[in-house]
């Protein structure tokens, strides 16, 4: 079975890529970039969460039906990337072993806010006075770290679930259909839990439901926008390692480590 070709003239017809229904049977081998691609998920997830996640921005202003729209969080511009990440792992390595960086992730999260808390609680030394600002700056309440992991543990299960599930439906075609999708599904239950589990009552409850519309709105946009990178990535990678997972027989449980 051929790979879903890219929408600019890259040869998918590779006879080095070979269609695996059964993911067990790649227990022994060797990926190349498998590790590299954890560590940029992982990576993104962090820095997304640390830096931008607590920070309302805005370029514009608009209206539609009553709402207001414009304000986002600052952390979309970089947080998307994991699903995108989320996405190629699952097209490319299966459920199996997306399921595993997922749950890297969520340990890489949860000891962020473990050492925030430890730094942040120690106390500063004599005629240093940048404490109030560290405060405000890593300073991550219980509330939300607690919106931060789950959103982020329910989102991207439901995006590589649906993703792995639309590839074997589909046969491998359209990838567009599967990356879109995954995404809607995915950042959809991604700010639907976080931000109000976040936010409602510290931000008013039109700026909470203005925030997620416009956050879910542009995450899937920016989806959209790089889907030929999507399809390069795939690309590459399916070539780089030579297989081409089908998740026909997988155990789709989250509670699992075994790829």
């Amino acid at each position: 079975m051929p790979i879903d070709s890219p929408p600019v003239g890259v040869d998918h017809a590779s006879p080095s890529i070979d269609r695996v229904d059964d993911a067990a049977r790649l227990s022994a081998h060797r990926f190349k970039y498998y590790d590299f691609a954890m560590a940029a998920f992982v990576a993104i997830l962090i820095c997304s969460n640390l830096i931008g996640a607590a920070k309302p921005a805005q370029f514009f202003e608009a209206e539609l039906f009553g709402w207001t729209f414009g304000e986002f969080g600052a952390g979309i511009l970089f947080f998307p990337l994991s699903y995108i990440l989320g996405d190629v792992l699952t097209e490319v390595y299966g459920y199996a072993r997306a399921r595993r960086v997922v749950w890297a992730g969520f340990a890489a999260v949860l000891f962020m806010a473990f050492m925030s808390w430890v730094v942040v609680a120690l106390p500063p030394a004599p005629g240093w006075e940048g404490q109030p600002a560290y405060e405000q700056v890593f300073g991550m309440t219980p509330r939300i770290v607690l919106a931060s992991v789950m959103a982020f543990w329910a989102g991207e299960f439901a995006n590589a679930f649906v993703m792995a599930r639309m590839k074997v439906a589909s046969g491998g075609a359209h990838l567009w259909q599967r990356t879109i999708g995954s995404t809607i599904v995915g950042q959809g239950v991604d700010s639907l839990i976080f931000y109000p589990l976040a936010f409602l009552g510290v931000w008013s409850t039109s700026q909470v439901a203005t925030v997620l519309v416009t956050n879910y709105l542009l995450k899937v946009l920016w989806e959209a926008f790089l889907t030929p990178v999507t399809y390069r990535v795939v690309a590459m990678l399916k070539r780089a390692e030579g297989v081409d997972v089908y998740d026909a027989g997988t155990d789709f449980s989250p509670f699992s480590l075994r790829s």
